[in-house]
């Protein structure tokens, strides 16, 4: 009698609906990926910083800052590759978060300090 386990097979195979998943996402073009991402950030640091309905409740500013940053990345690093028409509206929100987790921070953080700040330079009211 044998006392190791059951070998792992190579490859399991893929359901059907992955190959259609796969396919799926190979027809969505960059930019659309790039805003969405973006955008799914943006509403994560917004409840992060309290903007939400039940802003107190959710609000976490360490949390915030780590999306802000993020996502202030994702836009200085995907802005020349998306173009200015789909980046100005993402560095806009950007810049009203970072100004929001100022405005929500007990401590403000030096300029160029706050989150994301390393990516797009002081962010001033």
């Amino acid at each position: 009698m044998s006392t190791q386990p059951d070998p792992i097979p190579d490859a399991i195979p893929d359901a059907p609906e992955d190959d259609a998943a796969a396919r799926d996402i190979a027809d969505v073009p960059a930019v659309e990926v790039i805003t969405t991402v973006a955008v799914h950030l943006m509403s994560a640091a917004a409840v992060k910083c309290g903007l939400a309905e039940d802003g107190e409740e959710h609000k976490d500013l360490d949390e915030a800052r780590k999306l802000i940053t993020a996502l202030a990345g994702l836009v200085t690093a995907g802005a020349p590759e998306i173009s200015n028409f789909h980046a100005a509206p993402l560095r806009d929100g950007l810049r009203s978060l970072q100004l929001a987790f100022r405005e929500a921070s007990l401590v403000p953080d030096a300029p160029g300090q706050g989150p994301g700040e390393k990516f797009t330079g002081p962010v001033y009211a």
